[in-house]
């Protein structure tokens, strides 16, 4: 069974930094793409930045000059850098990994989110 852990949110002031922390686990044969997601209330879930195993990282326009993505992939680990957080940045932030488990196909699994709310 694959597991997805977040960690590293919290209520912080704007203009401040936070840096979340994702961690796979489980029977893992290979990690494809890691991601982040947001989720603010009453709006949809929104991509943040992708990180595959190769190849060039996505960062969504919004916070391109802010957040920065970043992988361990000796620790199953995606992390999230935010800086210079703002308040519209308050929302639920999700883990994404598109993976293969041992002896099955690739697949997406989610993280249960980690609340990040910015004041103002």
């Amino acid at each position: 069974q694959v597991q997805l852990v977040e960690s590293g949110g919290g209520l912080v002031q704007a203009g401040g930094s936070l840096r979340l922390s994702c961690v796979a686990s489980g029977n893992i044969f290979r990690i494809n793409t890691m991601a982040w997601y947001r989720q603010a209330p009453g709006k949809q879930r929104e991509l943040v930045a992708t990180m595959p195993s190769g190849g060039s990282t996505y960062v969504a326009d919004s916070v391109k000059d802010r957040f920065t993505i970043s992988r361990d992939n000796a620790k199953n680990t995606v992390y999230l850098q935010m800086n210079n957080l703002k308040p519209e940045d308050t929302a639920v932030y999700y883990c994404n990994a598109n993976l293969r488990a041992t002896l099955t196909w690739d697949d997406n699994y989610w993280g249960q989110g980690t609340q990040v709310t910015v004041s103002s």
